[in-house]
């Protein structure tokens, strides 16, 4: 993933179908829309900022409008892009006015909010605006009509207090960000960073914002030796078109070492340009996406040394390219950006090298970590290995054909906070013991893919001289995993779903058909009926078994409907459910994790099954990946997850193939190397002046 002044590429992300056993994808679930406050008071001329938030659409982008009006007008007041509302300079008739928030992703799709327009206190927040680095602290004060006062209530994003995704703030109004970058959908399928709102409330109608921008230091300049996990690229990653002109960049992933000789990691779309490069091209830190398309400070830390031609490379197909580095430039322990195992007096983590060799082999439920130049340090979970994905490309920087490529045996990690455009070229690591197990380079709206680290140092070694990751001799774990104000992206669970009317009834009938032998099972205390999670939107049969106790061979599904396993101790009510009682004891339990682990031998079965059916399945409309990972519907069971492309047709997914449970994961298209198209501002070249476009690499 590099990134670019356009161009922002996206990683690799599964898709969840909300198909179980269906012919087609099922209708999507209803957005909604919801604006806070929903009502305020506002003196004439000053602003008050509104939050939307956009449930049931992966595109959470609105349209603001007042009274019904994009933008609002000068008699009712306006409104910008980002919710930020400004009162006319006299107060209108009537004196109220509705502001509303469409959705992007369906326009008959909004909430509004009330607002009155009336001489009220003056709130200011400063300083305004302003970036605040992750981990860091940032003190701000409020001012009442003028005069400074602790009498207000603070919030970040419309909560009290903030949270562990925006970051957190004190009483007094001391601010701490977080330690991962917030992201927000791009609009097109993608994530991108995002600000926040730090707002002083006075009273019910009265409050003023800041606009905080959180940003990782991973984009700095470095002085000296650099460690890894930094903007970086090709220093002729760009491209010039009339007055525009579009920069590139990604992450300087790490330090391998050959025949006593260190290069840099990263990935073929960032430091080789996505196969257009040379050998001998110099890579400079941090990159043109970080230098205002170089004509700002940076060093040339590397020269491009060898990478794997991802459209003429022979199998396995992997993104990589190393660059020699230049002696001196870098450090030569490996050391990464915040991935160490201690912290500086301010709690922030120290850098860190992950544990020198070969890196180890993932399995579902490892929990992973990543240091990269536009999130910073986020942590997550493997939710499926052996995976066989489909991912776009771009040839060149913001321009070029684009063309498609297969990988085999890739990771794929959970949640699309755990990258952004321009952590292409990431290692990512275990959070335990920081072994490599995956090198980060494309991703979806939902997930993040990697080649797998065996593959990616077996193309690099040469003759008798294997390439290996230069770092400690003995394995330590990532403390900025474990933090109090750890990354969002560290606790990722499954949301909550549910099934239509019509789809329970026939889970019931089936239910009520089979109910003496699903009860003669001796680990069974219950049946009821709830929603299925390998297959979202659909229903499932409950099975409430005793935690602990075997499984005497439970069946996966009954009359076409799945069975989804709840693990307790002696639950409140026993025998055949009825609606309320199912959904009273599923509440009495923790819910359905992300992902389980499961023993060697069941993840064996389900490599055993995928082996055959993969080649078949990635040649079918609307399948974008094939892996093996676990489900979320019983715990310890193997699961092949199928990953679907979001509104592309597709055909029936069974809930069973050969025997193995399977789960589906819908979401954009997997893409790498690609931007989101947000231009900048513009940058100078010899005797022109031109318009400069970023574009993170993914």
């Amino acid at each position: 993933m590099r990134t670019a002044v356009l161009l922002i590429p996206i990683l690799a992300a599964s898709l969840f179908l909300s198909s179980c056993g269906g012919s087609s994808a099922p209708p999507p679930p209803p957005v909604s829309v919801t604006v806070v406050p929903a009502s305020a008071t506002v003196s004439p001329g000053t602003t008050r900022q509104f939050i939307a938030t956009v449930a049931g659409a992966t595109n959470t982008a609105v349209t603001w409008q007042v009274n019904g009006t994009t933008g609002g007008n000068t008699t009712t007041g306006t409104i910008n892009t980002n919710g930020l509302y400004t009162a006319p300079g006299t107060i209108p008739n009537p004196a109220t006015v509705t502001v509303t928030a469409v959705s992007a992703a369906n326009a008959a799709d909004s909430g509004s909010a009330t607002v009155t327009i009336a001489q009220q206190v003056a709130v200011t927040v400063t300083p305004n605006p302003i970036s605040v680095a992750i981990f860091t602290t940032q003190q701000f004060s409020a001012t009442v009509n003028g005069v400074p006062s602790t009498a207000v209530t603070w919030q970040v994003n419309g909560v009290t207090g903030g949270s562990q995704n925006t970051g957190y703030i004190s009483s007094s109004g001391l601010f701490v960000a977080p330690s991962g970058v917030p992201t927000t959908s791009s609009g097109n399928g993608g994530v991108t960073t995002a600000p926040v709102a730090v707002t002083a409330v006075a009273n019910a109608n009265s409050s003023g914002s800041a606009t905080v921008t959180i940003f990782p230091s991973n984009q700095n300049l470095q002085a000296g030796p650099i460690a890894f996990g930094t903007s970086g690229g090709n220093q002729n990653d760009s491209s010039t078109s009339g007055n525009t002109i579009t920069c590139c960049g990604g992450t300087l992933g790490s330090l391998v070492a050959r025949g006593g000789t260190q290069y840099i990691l990263s990935n073929n779309h960032v430091l080789a340009r996505t196969d257009l490069a040379a050998l001998g091209e110099s890579i400079i830190q941090p990159g043109l996406v970080d230098t205002r398309c170089g004509q700002g400070a940076f060093s040339t830390v590397g020269h491009l040394s060898q990478f794997y031609n991802l459209e003429t490379g022979s199998a396995p197909k992997i993104d990589a390219a190393i660059a020699q580095a230049v002696t001196g430039a870098v450090d030569s322990t490996g050391n990464i950006l915040f991935l160490g195992a201690s912290t500086d007096p301010n709690n922030v983590p120290l850098p860190g090298a992950p544990r020198a060799g070969s890196g180890v082999t993932a399995t579902p439920n490892t929990l992973v970590a990543k240091s990269g130049r536009s999130t910073g340090l986020t942590c997550s979970t493997v939710l499926a290995t052996n995976t066989t994905v489909s991912v776009q490309y771009q040839k060149g920087c913001g321009t070029g054909t684009i063309f498609t490529e297969m990988f085999a045996n890739q990771v794929d990690i959970a949640g699309g906070s755990f990258s952004a455009p321009g952590d292409s070229g990431s290692i990512i690591v275990t959070q335990n013991t920081a072994d490599p197990v995956a090198l980060l380079y494309a991703g979806s709206d939902t997930d993040s893919v990697g080649n797998s680290v065996s593959d990616v140092l077996n193309f690099f070694q040469s003759g008798g001289n294997a390439m290996t990751f230069v770092g400690g001799s003995t394995p330590h774990a990532v403390i900025g995993c474990s933090l109090p104000l750890k990354p969002a992206s560290a606790s990722l669970t499954l949301p909550t779903l549910t099934a239509s009317a019509a789809a329970l009834q026939k889970a019931f009938a089936a239910r009520d058909a089979h109910a003496p032998e699903l009860l003669a099972h001796p680990e069974v205390q219950a049946v009821g009926v709830g929603a299925c999670y390998d297959h979202p939107g659909e229903p499932a049969i409950l099975l409430f078994v005793t935690k602990g106790q075997p499984h005497t061979n439970l069946p996966t599904w009954v009359d076409g409907v799945t069975t989804r396993i709840v693990e307790g101790e002696l639950f409140a009510h026993r025998g055949i459910l009825t609606a309320g009682e199912s959904a009273a004891l599923e509440q009495s339990i923790q819910p359905p994790q992300l992902a389980y682990s499961i023993s060697d031998s069941e993840l064996a079965r389900a490599q055993a099954v995928h082996s055959i059916h993969v080649e078949g399945w990635m040649q079918q409309p609307g399948v974008q990946g094939f892996g093996v990972g676990s489900s979320a519907d019983s715990p310890g069971e193997a699961a092949l997850v199928i990953f679907l492309i979001r509104g592309a047709a597709h055909p029936a997914i069974p809930l069973v193939i050969d025997g193995v449970r399977t789960r589906v994961r819908e979401s954009s298209r997997f893409r790498a190397g690609f931007g989101d198209s947000a231009q900048q501002r513009g940058c100078l070249v010899p005797s022109a002046r031109k318009k400069q476009v970023k574009r993170p690499r993914r």
